[in-house]
């Protein structure tokens, strides 16, 4: 598979700035870069790993972009840090062992209440809200729930992050979005690990995607920060809806 064609490596490149771009403004990066992936000839585990090696460049690049303009502080997250590691290891590990084809079923309910609530709460994430959550019990509930689900399975993550940073600690949108980057960053690392282990990577096309990514999800990050809540909601419902229908279509299509 490393005798891609240069148009190959140029759509590559291009599917990476795309993905990074929508990815660090509300998630959903996976479903631009996928199919492509496949769509060149990659087999599925090769174009799983691969998606997570250029993936993670692009939630470093957001995240570390959101972090910059002082919209996520790492000290408060240290402990959503630790045990969404924690998670994510539990997750990858169990992957080896079980088949997730029973989870698959459940995850397009959990997106459309994730949907449904913030499409009615209007005013949800326009500006911070009273907690309902204590922090340090959230970041080990959702920590190692969130890091354990995107290490076994992973599709829809960053939407569950984010909704629940919206409902249970009453965050804005933009700072739930740049908060997610974080955790998303530490799942992927753990998941891309895993992949490398099992030889299914194909550097020369996720270091081309990665380039793209890089600088789609700086452009998108900054976006997001100077436009705010109004401007993200929208792409977030968007984002969210399109992986419910992707999830339909692969489990019943």
């Amino acid at each position: 598979m490393d005798d891609l064609s240069l148009i190959s490596f140029l759509v590559l490149f291009a599917t990476g700035l795309c993905a990074g771009f929508v990815d660090a403004i509300a998630g959903g990066g996976g479903l631009i870069a996928l199919p492509v992936l496949l769509a060149i000839g990659l087999p599925p585990a090769l174009a799983l790993g691969t998606n997570k090696l250029q993936g993670s460049f692009g939630t470093l690049s957001s995240a570390v972009n959101f972090i910059s303009k002082g919209l996520v502080d790492v000290r408060q997250c240290m402990a959503g840090i630790g045990f969404t590691l924690c998670g994510a290891v539990a997750g990858a590990v169990t992957i080896q062992h079980m088949d997730p084809g029973f989870i698959r079923h459940l995850i397009p309910v959990l997106l459309l209440v994730v949907f449904f609530y913030t499409l009615f709460s209007r005013t949800l994430g326009l500006q911070p809200a009273t907690p309902k959550m204590e922090q340090h019990l959230f970041y080990v509930l959702f920590g190692l729930g969130l890091g354990f689900y995107d290490g076994f399975f992973g599709p829809g993550t960053g939407s569950f992050w984010t909704g629940a940073l919206l409902i249970f600690l009453g965050l804005d949108m933009t700072r739930a979005v740049g908060t997610t980057r974080v955790m998303n960053f530490v799942s992927n690392i753990v998941a891309l690990v895993v992949f490398i282990i099992g030889g299914n990577v194909l550097w020369s096309a996720g270091l081309v995607m990665a380039a793209g990514q890089i600088i789609g999800a700086r452009a998108g990050s900054s976006l997001a920060i100077k436009r705010g809540a109004g401007f993200i909601r929208p792409f977030f419902l968007t984002m969210v809806f399109l992986t419910i229908v992707r999830l339909i279509y692969v489990n019943y299509g």
